[in-house]
């Protein structure tokens, strides 16, 4: 029998491996982590974490603002310095908190870029390492424009550890990432333009809530501009232009480019041992095998319909931690999936949307839950749930738009994954006054009873 160096080898340290690694090892395997940048990964380290510790201030003065002439007098404003000098604080130790924990559970970590040699086996830090089965998990980067001054563009990484914030920034895509951003630094007083390629935003999210934060983010004095093509970006003295295509103009401080993410497989090697990917991701199967035995993906390197985020990610690894230590043969099968856009208000959204409600005959259902329950919803009249329900009343999907929308989507996730009725919900008393008992009660009548 061969003997490897380790049972396991993760290329990759971020949600998609590390979750696994510590299954495993704690399963008695011997397990190593081979990580290029720092410990923890993307979402950990310049990511969501990140993200949503900056967006902690601007929700903060969002809600304030709603209650301005109602309560509160005054004018709040964000210092971008000290809330970035918090965010370092915050989040920069993390990777070594979390590089302490493996250790201590035993796991090998080496520093350094994989690249293939066989199967089993790879290069890293100047030496060979071989393990009887390797998981991939080297997660996306952002894409850049390859345009003339795509060099003085910056990407997602950059725009969350942005010491001071300038006077006008403006964002190359009108997806996710440009959205929640334009949203931060606006809130932090920053003039802002976005420029998108098509003729709308965030495509398979529910249209009408779409619609509305581009409404209000045009009545925060964000600039958009769709049917765009962004040709060059030039220096000129101390400030940046924007052209595009159409002959439109932007003269700016900062430019973010935020036209999606790639998977990382070019410094792999992955043609030495004949791992198929295309440019999506790495192509696996139900088992999330790639082509090659032994050889397996986890998380945004992937090339698959499923939401790449890091819960979806972390599922893949907890999967995989199931299937190596021999507790599942079974294909995966992926629950339905919640996703939250950080806009100000938050859209989120989970399972069938209301356009792909039509095809199968199923009810779509809108809740005004922020008009009727102004007392729970902080003075949201807009807040708004969109519900489907399918032939037999159980609920299928939901889009919420509202501050609370990520907790609530939570909620209605669970009602959907687990096929709950009304009768199994009105089992368990739930905290009141709550924006979640007054969804419940609204959307009870439509509901599969028992």
């Amino acid at each position: 029998m061969t003997k490897y160096d380790y049972d396991v080898m993760f290329i990759g340290s971020g949600h998609a491996n590390w979750h696994a690694a510590l299954a495993l090892r704690k399963a008695g395997k011997r397990v190593v982590l081979i990580e290029k940048d720092l410990i923890a990964g993307t979402c950990t380290n310049y990511g969501c974490n990140a993200k949503i510790l900056l967006d902690g201030a601007a929700d903060v003065l969002h809600q304030a603002v709603a209650y301005q002439g109602k309560g509160i007098t005054g004018e709040l404003k964000i210092d971008w310095s000290a809330l970035m000098a918090y965010k370092q604080k915050t989040i920069n130790p993390l990777h070594l908190l979390l590089e302490q924990q493996f250790k201590a559970a035993g796991i090998e970590i080496v520093n350094g870029t994989a690249e293939f040699v066989d199967q089993h086996t790879v290069t890293a830090a100047g030496k060979n390492i071989s393990a009887q089965d390797i998981i991939i998990g080297t997660g996306q980067r952002p894409s850049i424009l390859p345009i003339p001054g795509k060099e003085l563009m910056h990407d997602s990484r950059d725009f969350l550890d942005l010491p001071e914030l300038p006077k006008h920034l403006t964002f190359i895509g009108a997806g996710i990432v440009s959205l929640e951003f334009a949203m931060l630094v606006r809130a932090a007083g920053a003039q802002v333009t976005v420029i998108e390629f098509a003729d709308t935003a965030l495509r398979g999210v529910e249209e009408k809530y779409v619609e509305q934060i581009l409404q209000r983010m045009r009545d925060l004095g964000i600039e958009l501009h769709f049917n765009e093509a962004v040709q060059s970006v030039v220096k000129q003295d101390s400030r940046l232009v924007v052209t595009t295509a159409n002959g439109l103009k932007v003269t700016t401080d900062y430019v973010v480019a935020g036209t999606g993410r790639i998977p990382n497989v070019e410094e792999l090697a992955l043609d030495k041992v004949g791992v198929k990917f295309d440019k999506t991701g790495i192509l696996v199967d139900d088992h999330l095998q790639t082509n090659v035995e032994h050889i397996y993906a986890s998380g945004d390197v992937i090339a698959k319909r499923i939401p790449k985020l890091t819960p979806t990610a972390t599922f893949e690894s907890n999967y995989l931690a199931a299937l190596l230590a021999g507790q599942t043969t079974a294909p995966i099968q992926y629950p339905v999936v919640a996703s939250v856009i950080f806009t100000l208000p938050r859209i989120a959204q989970v399972g069938v949307t209301s356009a792909q409600a039509a095809a199968e005959d199923y009810q779509v259902v809108t809740i005004p839950y922020g008009a009727r329950l102004r007392f729970q919803t902080k003075n949201e009249p807009a807040a708004e749930a969109t519900l489907i329900f399918d032939q037999e009343h159980y609920l299928v999907g939901a889009s919420v738009y509202g501050d609370e929308a990520p907790e609530l989507i939570n909620f209605l996730t669970m009602i959907i994954s687990q096929k709950l009725t009304l009768n199994k919900l009105n089992q368990a008393v739930f905290a009141f006054p709550s924006q979640t008992i007054g969804l419940l009660s609204m959307l009870s009548p439509y509901l599969k009873q028992i």
